[in-house]
């Protein structure tokens, strides 16, 4: 047997299928929070991609804005203050 066909037979077992994607992306949609509004109706993987690519760079920004703002409240408190002791026993 020719080195291709072993190595296409032990790469075969762990190959995704078709069902197990569509599964992964039906779990995917699922977590999309524009998605749970819609009706059960399924998109399109490549649409599933699409918005979840959306959603994390959205996520990005909000993490960024928040990063943001937390650093500007860290700027114009009184780290002495309860105020900062409890935004520092968060951040750890």
């Amino acid at each position: 047997m020719s080195s291709r066909r072993s190595r296409s037979r032990q790469s075969g077992s762990s190959r995704i299928t078709d069902e197990q994607i569509s599964d992964l992306v039906s779990k995917l949609q699922d977590l999309l929070p524009e998605a749970r509004l819609r009706s059960n109706d399924r998109m399109p993987s490549s649409r599933v991609l699409q918005e979840t690519c959306n959603y994390i760079r959205s996520l990005h920004r909000e993490v960024d804005d928040l990063s943001e703002r937390l650093s500007e409240l860290l700027a114009t408190s009184d780290m002495s203050s309860a105020q900062a002791a409890i935004i520092r026993s968060l951040l750890m």
